[in-house]
């Protein structure tokens, strides 16, 4: 382990020790608390989608959250470590079979959903 790997994981464990990062990945649906500051105010605002991209690259790891609002898709791209991020929840866990879910663009309606995980397969 070079000493850059040594910096990255102990950064890691710092910034999981303040904000724990729970399991998930693609299909999932998720609650990113992202804090807002506008001007003097600051204040959280969550924004709630599918899971779907992952990308795990140590300390630069980020994540892709796809909702639609008043009809138009919405992505956007989270830095996993990110300080903005005050809190990240698992709504519910979905049932997919590919760590990218890019096809979801071109779908909408019934076509686009997925199924959620059934519940004996992991345990909480």
């Amino acid at each position: 382990m070079n000493i850059i790997q040594q910096y990255e994981a102990s950064e890691i464990a710092r910034l999981t020790a303040a904000r724990p990062v729970p399991e998930f990945g693609a299909g999932d649906t998720l609650r990113v608390m992202v804090n807002i500051k506008e001007g003097e105010r600051s204040r959280v605002q969550a924004f709630e989608g599918v899971c779907i991209a992952r990308s795990n690259k140590g300390l630069n790891s980020n994540f892709t959250v796809r909702k639609i609002s008043y009809g138009e898709g919405v992505e956007r791209v989270f830095a996993l470590y990110a300080p903005t991020i005050a809190e990240i929840q698992v709504v519910r866990r979905g049932d997919v079979r590919r760590a990218k879910l890019y096809y979801l663009r071109g779908r909408r309606g019934k076509s686009a959903r997925i199924a959620e995980r059934a519940r004996d397969t992991e345990t909480h």
